[in-house]
Formats: C-alpha cells, structure tokens, sequence
C-alpha cells in the first residue's frame, strides 16, 4: 500500500479532531486539500475510513485499524526525522524514503534504480532532495561504492519498518473487507524448514488458502537482520542464549537434540564401543560456526585439543550433508528431529555415541515492538499448537 505520507497526517488530524477544519489548521493547509487528501486514500484503499455527519467526521472501525498502524509508522519514522532534521516530518516522500533505503541496500545509485523500476536520475534526485531538506549528507561516496553513514542508516531503519507497519494495516483492512491480503515473511532456520513449517503451513492454507507465505534460509546473522529491518515477520529455529540484541524476543516451542548420523555402512559403525578419538579421525559436515549446534560440536572435541577433527565441511543444508554421507566416510551432527525423515526413509542411521545433554530450545524470534496482524497471529498460533 503506497500511501502519501502527507496525507497520512492529514488523515490522523481528521481523526484525532474529527473536524476538517480544525485538521486543515494544524496542517496549514486549506479545507478543500483537506477533503481531497481524505478521499485520495479512501479511493486508493476503495472504502470510507469516516462515519460523515454534519457533527463532522467520525473515524469508523475501518479507519481506526489504518490510524493504529499509522500512528506507530510515524512513531518509529518521527522520532528518527526528530533527531536529524524536525523539517523532515513535513517534507520528506515515500519516494525519497524509498529511494534512500534502496540506495543504502545496494550501495549504487543505479542498482537501485534498478530494483526500484525507476529510472537513475529519478533516484537520484530523491536522495539529493532529502539530504538537503536533512542539510546533511546521509550517503558517503567511497571506493567501495555509496555506504549510508549513521544518519542515512537511522533514517532508512526507521523508513523501512515505518512502511511494515503500512503492509500490516493493508492485511489488516483486507482481512476486514474479507478479503485475503498482504504476505507473512518467515525467516527459517534448518530444523523448521524439515520439521515444523511443512505442517504448519499446510494447516494454515485450510483457512487462509491464497495469502501470500515467503520463507526465507539464510546465515542467522542475515535473518536477524531482516528480522529488525521489518522485511522478514518472524524467525523460526535454535533459539540464541543470551538473546542476540535487546530489541527482540524469544519464545521457546520445544527443546530438540543433536546426533551423530553416517550411511548405513559406514565403518564406524563396526567399532564398540565408538571412542571419541575415533569420531575426531572422521571428515565431518557441521554447520557454520557461531549457531548453536556447532558450539556443541565445538565443545564435544575439546578434551582433545589438537587432535580434535582435521577434515571440516561447514553446511547448513540437509541435503548436502546428506549427499556427502552417502557418498564418503563423512559424518553429520545434526538435530535429531531434522534427520527423522533421512532415518525414516533409511539413508542414513544415528551413531551410537553418548553424548552430554544437547538439548536445545526451538521457538520464535520477533522483534520487541512488533504487533501481529490477525493472520500472522493465526500463523503463530498454529506454530505453538
């Protein structure tokens, strides 16, 4: 939902004051701009956001779902806009934002443009015109291409979760006009991706059969950063102890454990009982280093110094662990509800080998502030059931 931003104040004055001239007064603009602006949105969305009377103009449940999400839009945009510029809040455009979070992403004027559909020098423009309304710069042109300094980083933060709260209330005014709208994004770690999102997301499509669901993989790091930008809604996977950052949250699900897993007829399988020095002369396929599986993995092998394993394939993918122990003498270490579909279909087996407790908890990350639209909820809900 691509709204105008000064409209969007205009729409919260009628709102808070349920008058238009009092709305046009604060907003130093005339009642007829006013009443236009007011129209322009009810036309874009294709319903009335007002109860019209001759008292004035009432806000109907319509229009107190899009003014809760706009509210908190401007909260996180005003307050960045407040510490650089308080102009900002009166000038600044969607396509200015817009322009400024592309750039900051890619770093190039024209691959941003490119993402955006819009020619160059339109992009270009938009920055420049918000730098000067800012009177600072807010992109550094380096070697390395534009790189957005700590102004151009906090305003495009703030922009981008500004414009998910909009997304939100345009599921939230679908769902109200019984319509299905919008898209729930979902960071997902590797056990959820084998184990608890297929279910999860067959389930939801009983109710909700044509809303948009976006899964994405990815190194933790990168999730958790679109996790704070507002482009993914949730994390699914290996809960982070301590938290990562203090503005998210965790909720634990279940605790899982980890194996050990080989081909069937491997020749560790031969020995007993399994030592640990036997594990440590093996290649391996493990995950990257810093998710909590490989600290386990880290610290199995730590009473043998040095002669911890030698041959290391780092990998968060089920399948090419899989395909690696089919085809070598490698060994996995892997979740054990991850690897119950390989056990299942018999490509692989669990090595007998006791380990110290690997439990570990599995839930949800979202951000502290986030506020679930009715399908994401739904979506929640069904996850924890």
């Amino acid at each position: 939902m691509e709204l105008n931003l000064r409209h969007l104040r205009v729409f919260l004055a009628v709102v808070d004051h349920a008058s238009i001239t009092r709305a046009a007064e604060l907003c130093f603009l005339s009642q007829p701009a006013v009443t236009q602006a007011i129209a322009k949105i009810e036309r874009k969305l294709g319903f009335a956001l007002f109860h019209r009377s001759p008292q004035g103009l009432f806000v109907n449940a319509t229009g107190q779902i899009l003014a809760g999400r706009v509210r908190r839009a401007f909260h996180l945009l005003d307050g960045a806009m407040q510490d650089l510029a308080p102009r900002l809040r009166l000038t600044a455009t969607t396509a200015q934002l817009r322009g400024l979070i592309a750039v900051r992403d890619t770093e190039n004027f024209t691959l941003a443009a490119r993402e955006l559909g819009i020619a160059q020098p339109t992009v270009h423009r938009a920055v420049g015109e918000l730098e000067k309304e800012a009177g600072r710069r807010l992109l550094d042109r380096t070697a390395y291409g534009m790189i957005a300094n700590r102004y151009g980083e906090a305003l495009a933060d703030a922009a981008r979760l500004a414009f998910a709260e909009l997304a939100q209330a345009d599921m939230e005014l679908a769902e109200a006009g019984g319509r299905e709208g919008g898209r729930i994004t979902i960071g997902a770690m590797p056990l959820s991706r084998s184990y608890l999102l297929p279910s999860a997301i067959a389930a939801f499509r009983k109710t909700r059969p044509h809303l948009a669901i976006r899964v994405l993989d990815g190194p933790y790091a990168d999730l958790l950063t679109g996790l704070r930008r507002g482009d993914i809604d949730f994390l699914i996977g290996a809960l982070r102890d301590p938290p990562p950052i203090g503005d998210v949250v965790q909720q634990a699900l279940f605790s899982d454990s980890l194996v050990i897993i080989a081909r069937p007829d491997h020749p560790i399988l031969n020995k007993r009982p399994i030592r640990l020095e036997d594990l440590a002369a093996c290649p391996w396929v493990v995950g990257p280093r810093g998710i909590p599986a490989r600290n386990f993995f880290d610290r199995l092998f730590e009473p043998l110094g040095e002669a911890g394993p030698k041959s290391i394939v780092e990998s968060g993918s089920l399948m090419l662990m899989r395909q690696v122990l089919l085809a070598s003498d490698h060994l996995g270490f892997i979740s054990r509800l991850q690897a119950e579909a390989e056990k299942r279909h018999g490509l692989v087996v669990e090595v007998p080998f006791a380990m110290a407790d690997t439990s570990r908890p599995i839930g949800i990350t979202a951000r502290r502030s986030w506020m679930p639209t009715a399908a994401q909820k739904a979506f929640l809900d069904l996850l924890g059931a």
